[in-house]
Formats: structure tokens, sequence, C-alpha cells
């Protein structure tokens, strides 16, 4: 398992000095990451490491805290996130962007950018309903459910709510360049969340893919 944290600082694009086509690009500042715990399927029932992001000052951190970081051998950091899979990190090692190379596969996790209540057009696709002939289904959801049986509206309905805030993992992505000085990670095509968001970049195996 290869992984890292890292913060979404935007997108930009790349041309190419050949063809001049323009390549879409999200610019991740990723690590360095340093690894605080490695968890085993025979003392924790599963494997994971457990990285650390985002070095703060101690007065930022309860107790707690900084006791778990300095058992793991880490100084304080803001974020702690857990990467599923077995790995063969050790506590007190630090993961880099160095652990990628351009062409790498990966999947992006990362909290969609909250769009706050949103009708059932925008949040669900629907269509809109006729304009003419004083209809009143213009932009509503239309019919809900029977009124005598059941009498009731069945759960997972379809409905207006909250659109977005919520984990998403972006997969098929690929990895175009890695800049080790600058800790940033250029990856084609679009990732979860606002500028400025934490996100998780995987190596990303797929069925079929070596």
């Amino acid at each position: 398992m290869k992984g890292i944290v890292g913060r979404k600082l935007g997108m930009t694009r790349v041309f190419d000095d050949e063809t001049g086509v323009a390549t879409p690009i999200t610019v991740i500042e990723a690590g360095p990451c340093p690894v605080v715990q490695v968890k085993t399927a025979a003392t924790d029932g599963y494997e994971a490491v457990q990285l650390a992001f985002e070095a703060v000052a101690e007065r930022k951190l309860s107790r707690p805290e900084l006791g778990h970081l300095r058992k793991g051998q880490a100084a304080p950091h803001r974020h702690l996130v857990e990467l599923r899979g077995g790995s063969e990190l050790t506590v007190g090692e630090s993961v880099t962007v160095e652990a990628f190379e351009p062409g790498d596969h990966v999947k992006v996790s990362g909290v969609s950018i909250g769009k706050g209540f949103a009708g059932t057009i925008k949040r669900h696709r629907f269509s809109r309903g006729p304009v003419t002939h004083g209809s009143h289904n213009v932009r509503k959801p239309g019919s809900i459910g029977a009124s005598a049986t059941p009498s009731r509206v069945f759960k997972g309905r379809k409905m207006a709510g909250r659109l977005g805030g919520k984990r998403v993992t972006q997969v098929g992505l690929t990895v175009h360049d890695v800049d080790t000085e600058r800790n940033l990670l250029l990856v084609r095509g679009a990732v979860p969340g606002p500028k400025n968001g934490l996100v998780e970049v995987r190596e990303e195996k797929a069925h079929g893919r070596a």
C-alpha cells in the first residue's frame, strides 16, 4: 500500500512542449508525513498505517494527542489519517512525494464542496416539468408516493436536501509530475474538495492492471 496525505492547492494546466496539448492538473501539497502508528492484523485486527500531516505548535493540541504523537516519535501535527492496507513502513519513518512517480495510477479522497440545500434538479439531475398551460410542476419533483396505500413516503426517495459536503473518492487519476523540492504532486484531472482541503492520495490497483 502506497499513500500520502496532502492539501489541495488548486487547478492549473500544463502544456506539452512538442504538441502544445493542454493537460488539466490538480496541484497537491503532500507530506512530509511521519508514520505515527502501524497497525497489524495480529494486534489490531486489521492492517493500516497512521500518518500525521501539517506541523503545528504544541499549544494547539490536547495532552492525549501530544502523548500519542510522542509515542510515535513524531512532532506535533494537526491531522492524523489512517490508510488501510499492508505496508512495509515503520514508526518514525517519513512519507514524502518521492514515493510516487509520473505515470502512477492513484485515487484521491476528500470532502466534496458543500453546496447547501438544493432541489431535485440540481441534486439528482431530475428533468423539469412543462412550463405551459398553467403547470405548477416546473422545478418540483412530482409525485413521491401514493395517498391511500401505503399512506407514507418510502425511505430513500430522491428529494431535495443537502448537496455535497461528504467524503468522495475519485478513481482513475494519474500522477503527471512530482516536485520533490516543494513537496508537490501534480495529478492529471480534478480531485474532490475545495482549495486548501485535506486529501488522501493512495495508489490504485484496478482489476486487470499490473
